[in-house]
C-alpha cells in the first residue's frame, strides 16, 4: 500500500473521474498533490468555459470519486505503472493550506496561485500494478 502512496504523490498529473447526473462518468486530468490520505486538486487559473465546472456540480450531488495517476513509457514497458484511489470528495472554498501545497510541488502556481475552490478526495481503497 505504502508503494501505491508514493508513485501517486510523485506523478505530476492524473484524472479525475465524478458521475455525472444519471450515473455516467466524467473525467478531467488535473494537477495535485497528496497529504495523509487525502488528494487535494484546485480549480486554478487555467482559460475555462466557466468557474462552475461540472466536477463540482457533479460532487455537491454524489461525492464518490476517483482518481487514476500512471506511467507510461513507450521504450522501457518494465517501468510502467498505474494507481487507482477511490473514495468520496468535497469542495472546499477556502482551503489555504492544500493550495500552499499545490504551490509547493508545481512551479507554475508560483505564478498565478490557484484561486480555488479546492477538491479534497477522501481515499477510501487504493488499489495499482506496477510491471517492475
Amino acid at each position: 500500500m505504502d508503494r501505491w502512496w508514493r508513485l501517486l504523490a510523485g506523478a505530476r498529473v492524473a484524472r479525475f473521474a465524478t458521475l455525472a447526473p444519471g450515473g455516467a462518468p466524467s473525467l478531467v486530468p488535473v494537477c495535485f498533490v497528496v497529504e495523509r490520505e487525502t488528494i487535494y486538486h484546485a480549480v486554478d487559473h487555467k482559460p475555462k468555459a466557466t468557474r462552475a465546472l461540472a466536477r463540482l456540480e457533479h460532487l455537491r450531488a454524489d461525492p464518490r470519486a476517483a482518481l487514476l495517476a500512471d506511467r507510461y513509457d513507450d521504450e522501457d514497458w518494465s517501468r510502467l505503472w498505474w494507481v487507482r484511489a477511490d473514495g468520496r470528495a468535497r469542495v472546499v472554498d477556502d482551503a489555504p493550506h492544500a493550495i500552499d501545497l499545490l504551490v509547493e510541488k508545481y512551479p507554475q502556481y508560483r505564478e498565478h496561485r490557484p484561486e480555488g475552490p479546492v477538491v479534497a478526495l477522501d481515499v477510501e481503497r487504493m488499489s495499482g500494478w506496477s510491471a517492475g
